[in-house]
């Protein structure tokens, strides 16, 4: 596996063909792997890049305390087969006087993760398409674990005629249903224990929806598990539709639960189809 800490290096190591792209914020887990394990299958030549991209975070958000071990995921993505790794740092992304953002309007962006992270999404969005312009790749890899972000990548290729294909890979989750994160590592060994709570949630709207009950029953249900953890904080708990983010007021095929909130170390995101 080669390492590219220049755009310059970056561009020397790229074939002219046959790419497929993961990108990443690193401190790599088993979701991350199922992408690059995706991307392996399908593309002859694979890169995956780590960059902690300050535009995506707020004030007072994680940005210094994210946590970053370049080594590490370096030795996990050589054993995977990985090409390149493209890893910058933040000069080399912005050069002085970066003065361009690229933003995705609409309720993709202004609902849910949009509007408790203002700005984060226009982050995204600028990182990715500077990205994917230095990549250049033919396939490019997103976990469904952050659905929205995945929803707002795909429009933008649309929108902007990116040449290449967007791909969601399903999400990795332990025994117990919690969804793969990075910040998963802020969280105590008895907070941890309770951190499934975001999955039942979603798992019991899944089940009064799929027993023919409506969407506000189901969202009854849902918010009742999500009582039993009073240290955990919703941000939203919603049943949306799997294109537009929109909220529905009776199920449709493909029908969406988010859920996001606050446990005292971290702030947690999941979403499930809870209509196939």
């Amino acid at each position: 596996m080669k390492l590219a800490r220049t755009v310059a290096e970056l561009k020397a190591a790229l074939p002219r063909e046959g790419v497929g792209f993961v990108p990443t914020m690193g401190y790599l887990h088993r979701g991350h792997l199922a992408l690059v394990e995706r991307a392996r299958r399908e593309n002859a030549f694979v890169v995956v890049s780590i960059f902690v991209n300050p535009l995506q975070f707020g004030p007072g958000e994680d940005y210094h305390r994210y946590p970053r071990d370049l080594d590490r995921d370096a030795a996990l993505l050589e054993e995977a087969g990985v090409d390149l790794l493209f890893a910058p740092e933040v000069a080399e992304m912005y050069p002085k006087g970066f003065a361009t953002r690229v933003q995705v309007e609409g309720p993709l962006t202004a609902l849910w993760e949009g509007e408790v992270r203002p700005g984060h999404f226009q982050g995204v969005a600028t990182v990715v398409a500077r990205l994917f312009l230095l990549v250049r790749p033919e396939r490019a890899y997103f976990g469904e674990k952050d659905y929205q972000q995945l929803l707002v990548i795909r429009k933008m290729v649309r929108d902007l005629g990116f040449p290449l294909e967007v791909v969601g890979v399903p999400t990795v989750r332990e025994e117990d249903g919690l969804a793969l994160s990075s910040r998963n590592v802020y969280l105590s060994p008895e907070t941890r224990k309770k951190a499934s709570v975001l999955y039942r949630a979603l798992m019991a709207m899944r089940e009064v929806a799929l027993s023919g009950g409506s969407v506000a029953q189901a969202l009854e249900a849902g918010e009742r598990v999500l009582g039993e953890v009073p240290e955990f904080r919703p941000d939203y708990l919603a049943i949306v539709h799997p294109d537009t983010l929109l909220p529905l007021s009776r199920l449709v095929p493909g029908a969406r639960g988010l859920v996001a909130g606050r446990f005292p170390e971290a702030r947690l995101i999941d979403n499930l189809e809870v209509y196939p």
